[in-house]
């Protein structure tokens, strides 16, 4: 498995997510010390697992179910 890496951050676009409190207080816990925001990190987290699952632009969501 790669090594999980925090990027810096390309343009973006906002989106409202909701977070159990739970998740909130690891990922805080996690980037507390680091220069990493809680931004960088859910992006980096979000990609690593994109990445994990090999999707391609050309998958479909029926495809992502198997």
């Amino acid at each position: 498995m790669s090594k999980f890496k925090l990027p810096v951050i390309p343009s973006s676009t906002q989106k409202a997510i909701r977070f159990p409190n739970s998740t909130i207080e690891r990922v805080e816990k996690a980037i507390t010390g680091t220069k990493y925001s809680f931004s960088a990190f859910v992006v980096a987290a979000t990609n690593h697992a994109l990445d994990d699952l090999n999707i391609t632009e050309k998958d479909s969501p029926e495809e992502l179910k198997k």
